[in-house]
């Protein structure tokens, strides 16, 4: 539902980043309360653009992502989120996320 141009500009990084987490080093279930609250929580405070931080996986075993696609899956299920999309790479690249809020 949402226009072309919003994801476009999304994905181009003109939104301004108003907040960040930072998920390295946190077990699955830790990672999935600590994003659950930091959307709400920037939800409840009116920010509409943040950066996730999964990482890469690079220090995983066998060097796959672990949270990259539960972190993909949680996102869609939060009803705060409108869009998504993979951070430039001077914003983490492959290793996080741009996310887009609803308005509060």
């Amino acid at each position: 539902g949402l226009g072309p141009d919003v994801v476009r500009k999304l994905r181009e990084g003109r939104w301004a980043i108003q907040g960040a987490i930072d998920l390295h080093g946190l077990r699955t279930d830790e990672a999935r309360e600590a994003l659950g609250r930091f959307i709400r929580e920037s939800h409840q405070h009116g920010l509409r653009c943040l950066r996730v931080v999964h990482g890469k996986g690079l220090g995983s075993p066998g060097r796959t992502p672990v949270l990259k696609g539960r972190v993909l899956r949680w996102l869609v299920q939060k009803k705060e989120v409108l869009a998504f999309v993979q951070a430039r790479p001077a914003e983490g690249g492959a290793g996080a996320l741009v996310v887009l809020l609803r308005p509060a």
